[in-house]
């Protein structure tokens, strides 16, 4: 299938800026995406007319208040793909399933799914909220992103192995279990828009096996994502 270069570089351009927190030049920007600096103004201008990209006072390049538009409105599509799957992940490994997302320095829990016929539930409810590097969801979010020297060893092992393992960090005796969603590009990070799913529970957790629908959840939950943002 043929692509239209001038919006492939306008939606390359939107990445570029998205991962750049602090912004970016022009200059920059247009080496990034091996354009003359003339084109580069040009991308910007049409980004900025739509207010998905915006100016600082120095004159880099930050995300705009379109952007965070768009994510808004990912959100009830986000909730509507995802609840069936959650219930279905919930049944199946007899456990509390759930999705996280980044916020900040926090994972936050927006998302909660109870196996149907259980009597002995954790606490993990809808605005709940831990350090990003403590519990399976944090550290499974942190896989996803670029690798770094100072990631810490739970991390680096969350993305060797596609998801995360924790027990006791936020709970005595709770054992969760976490993989990364991986967004569409221009829907990660960069719009705030970081997620995981997973399950947790107090005992009689079959590791292995919830490791396994866990995984196959978050990339059913990618599937349906990349499907609806073709």
């Amino acid at each position: 299938m043929s692509t239209l270069q001038t919006l492939d570089r306008g939606l390359r351009a939107l990445d570029v800026v998205a991962q750049s927190r602090a912004g970016i030049s022009v200059a920059d920007l247009a080496k990034e995406l091996d354009v003359h600096r003339a084109i580069c103004y040009r991308i910007i201008a049409t980004l900025e007319a739509h207010s998905l990209v915006t100016r600082t006072d120095d004159g880099r390049i930050r995300l705009g208040v379109g952007a965070a538009v768009l994510a808004s409105r990912f959100e009830p599509q986000f909730s509507g793909d995802v609840q069936p799957l959650l219930f279905s992940l919930a049944n199946e490994t007899r456990a509390t399933a759930f999705v996280s997302a980044a916020q900040g320095q926090n994972c936050v829990v927006i998302m909660v799914a109870e196996p149907e016929g259980t009597l002995l539930r954790v606490g993990y409810r809808v605005g709940s909220s831990h350090p990003l590097d403590q519990g399976a969801a944090g550290i499974a979010i942190l896989a996803l992103r670029p690798e770094q020297s100072n990631d810490p060893d739970a991390v680096r092992q969350a993305r060797a192995d596609g998801y995360s393992l924790t027990r006791g960090q936020l709970e005595h005796g709770a054992v969760g279990i976490a993989s990364g969603i991986a967004l569409p590009a221009g829907l990660g990070s960069s719009t705030g828009l970081e997620r995981s799913v997973g399950v947790v529970a107090i005992d009689g957790l079959d590791t292995d096996s919830a490791a396994a629908a866990v995984k196959r959840t978050a990339r059913q939950i990618e599937t349906r994502i990349s499907v609806r943002s073709v």
